[in-house]
């Protein structure tokens, strides 16, 4: 880490960290670490508990929605108030699902989920959804970590592969 600002030296992915061996070391993924790498050390227990977690979050959620809805009601603020209320969740419910998707393929861009952080708040429910949707398939982002995984092995790879020989005893071609 950098003293100065807090952020890491080395860029987001796998390739600046090695393991004892001299290889690139997987970046651990939240409540799984690097057990999705072999899919080893309770990864199907994880994964049945991240799915089972998140929509419990989700439904503890929607009833939370339910009962501020209910407020709204009982306060009379007219149809417009309510129809307006729900359609502002729903909206901001099915762009933080997609934008949470998305981010299980590729890395987003830190500017732009900065402005977007209000409205994926607003949407949390459907970032719930997208990771128990995520987890029923994989580990949520193992897709993104294994391809930058294998993109980090195989560079280092080429980078330690060695040459035999020497070089200037090689004959010439004349």
């Amino acid at each position: 880490m950098s003293d100065e600002t807090g952020t890491p030296d080395r860029p987001e992915g796998s390739t600046g960290d090695t393991e004892r061996d001299g290889g690139p070391r997987p970046e651990p993924l939240r409540f799984f670490g690097t057990s999705w790498v072999d899919h080893d050390n309770g990864y199907a227990a994880r994964r049945a508990g991240v799915a089972v977690g998140s929509l419990a979050a989700a439904a503890a959620s929607c009833l939370v929605l339910r009962l501020a809805y209910e407020g709204i009601r009982i306060a009379d603020t007219g149809p417009f108030v309510s129809v307006l209320v729900v359609v502002m969740f729903a909206i901001c419910s099915a762009f933080a699902f997609r934008n949470t998707w998305e981010g299980f393929g590729k890395r987003h861009d830190p500017q732009r989920q900065a402005s977007l952080r209000g409205m994926l708040a607003i949407g949390f429910v459907g970032s719930l959804l997208a990771y128990f949707v995520r987890s029923l398939i994989e580990a949520p982002g193992e897709k993104l970590h294994r391809e930058e995984y294998e993109k980090a092995r195989e560079a280092h790879a080429r980078r330690t592969t060695r040459r035999t020989g020497n070089p200037s005893r090689k004959k010439r071609r004349r």
